[in-house]
């Protein structure tokens, strides 16, 4: 029989009982996994195992296919109209909503971000996005094409059929909503794949994904590693569409493998280096806050994050002291403190990937400004990093460290920093400061860069498209764009009174 997982919270911001299991969720019920193994699942906070999941296996995922495939035969896809998938939509809406505080608190506890900011943040945009999709899902068609007289030409947008997703550890809900939302917004059944290190709240989902009324097999989901699990959804002859977040190297992976098995439709969000331009007459104040959190927001482990700081040379002292005072006061703890802004990395394995990347800035020979430590004895906590004095070739400049670890680089004027801002392979996302608004504008267009903020950072609604150029990613996810990821097109000839 799966694990049940129990735990009572008693912190100064949440306090409450959970309690569910955490089986592979396979045809609307929780099961072991064919081999009876298990994954340990480590708080990050602690370094302690909490508690353990099923592992899920290639046999698991041929399951999972098998019953997707049975629920868009009968009782979702084409079988379940539009109407009725926006009130399981919003119904489950709902109770996210309902249940708000402990899944923040399932996600301060798994992932090890501050519960306030899960609560405030993640919880909230979740929900925001399911009821944007369930919004969609009775408004969505095709066009009559005018052709002849003779002939009645339409279009219809047809759900693709069994859709497979893996999902990244940063932001566990918050991703899970953004690829089940126009997934099954438009009548697709999913295959689901959560990381092992954070798979605890995508499973207390499928519990409310029951309780809303979803029939079985419309959403499984098989908590494994990649090279099992992930491998078995990229390849699966029964698999038409594969979504992926993660990082560029496992992002060229999978569409190698796509592309190797039956062609699958593929959409990636992949890494990034992000570019935060500030001009010289931007608002100080403010262009050191944004700045701040467009770093050290998720503790740094967010794939749009501000971590190359470009400042123009007339105000580059100034912000630089502001910003080493700023990074000093960023609250890093516990997090179920009510003031802390910055938790754990969420594993060891992260830990010392991050901490790497600092003894190679520091060997290379940037100056370290703040931080570029361990912050205190357990767990898995950094301090806040600034650096300086960089190259253009060194690694913590070119390569995502996805930690709070950011360079602040000097730039004479708008073509000096454009050519160091668009010299990445990556181009999720940038941001640029100034009370010029046609400079803002224009530096804007010209970055290469799927999202620009513009006296502003990691804002994000679910109506507005998100992704990357370059070797950030294919496609987008969020907004109406996203609904294009799960639909055929299939056009319609009606032959009306043509003879031949």
């Amino acid at each position: 029989m799966p694990t049940v997982f129990t735990y009572k919270f008693d912190t100064p911001v949440y306090k409450g009982d959970v309690s569910f299991e955490t089986g592979l969720f396979i045809n609307g019920q929780f099961v072991d996994g064919s081999n009876n193994t298990t994954i340990d699942v480590v708080n990050p906070t602690t370094g302690k195992v909490i508690t353990s999941v099923s592992e899920g296996t290639p046999q698991d995922v041929d399951r999972a296919v098998k019953a997707a495939q049975q629920a868009f035969d009968t009782t979702y896809g084409l079988n379940c109209p539009g109407p009725r998938r926006r009130i399981l939509l919003n119904n489950l809406a709902s109770l996210l909503e309902k249940n708000a505080d402990e899944l923040a608190a399932i996600e301060a506890l798994d992932n090890g971000k501050a519960f306030n900011m899960a609560r405030n943040a993640d919880v909230p945009m979740a929900v925001e996005c399911l009821r944007y999709y369930a919004g969609w899902s009775d408004k969505l068609g095709g066009n009559v094409l005018e052709t002849t007289e003779e002939q009645l030409t339409y279009t219809r947008h047809e759900p693709i059929g069994v859709v497979g997703q893996i999902i990244p550890w940063n932001f566990p809900l918050l991703m899970f909503i953004w690829k089940i939302g126009p997934a099954l917004a438009t009548g697709n059944t999913i295959v689901l794949k959560t990381s092992e290190f954070t798979p605890l709240s995508a499973l207390r989902m499928c519990h409310l994904a029951q309780e809303a009324g979803f029939p079985p097999g419309v959403l499984n989901v098989v908590t494994g590693y990649g090279n099992t699990v992930g491998n078995a959804i990229t390849t699966h002859m029964g698999i038409y569409k594969v979504a992926f977040t993660g990082s560029t190297l496992v992002g060229r992976k999978v569409m190698e493998a796509a592309a190797k098995s039956n062609l699958k439709n593929i959409t990636l969000e992949l890494g990034g280096k992000s570019p935060n331009i500030i001009f010289d007459d931007a608002d100080l104040e403010q262009a050191v806050n944004w700045a701040s959190f467009g770093l050290y927001f998720n503790h740094g482990q967010c794939c749009c994050a501000g971590t190359r700081i470009f400042v123009q040379e007339k105000i580059y002292d100034e912000f630089l002291k502001r910003f080493i005072a700023k990074s000093q006061g960023v609250k890093v703890g516990d997090p179920f403190a009510a003031d802390t802004f910055q938790g754990p990395q969420v594993s060891e394995i992260q830990y010392n990937r991050i901490m790497g990347y600092i003894e190679s800035g520091k060997k290379d020979g940037a100056t370290v400004h703040t931080g570029g430590e361990r912050h205190g004895n357990d767990g898995y906590f950094i301090q806040p990093t600034v650096f300086s004095d960089t190259r253009p070739d060194m690694r913590i400049v070119q390569e995502e460290i996805f930690g709070p670890v950011g360079v602040v680089i000097k730039f004479k004027d708008e073509d000096d920093v454009l050519r160091q801002s668009n010299d990445s392979v990556y181009g999720l996302a940038a941001a640029v400061f100034t009370k010029d608004l046609h400079r803002a504008l224009t530096t804007a267009h010209k970055l290469k860069a799927g999202t620009v903020w513009i006296n502003c950072y990691n804002q994000l609604n679910a109506h507005v498209p998100f992704g990357g150029f370059k070797q950030s990613g294919i496609g987008r996810e969020l907004g109406e764009y996203a609904l294009a990821n799960y639909t055929e097109v299939k056009s319609i000839f009606v032959n009306l009174g043509l003879k031949i």
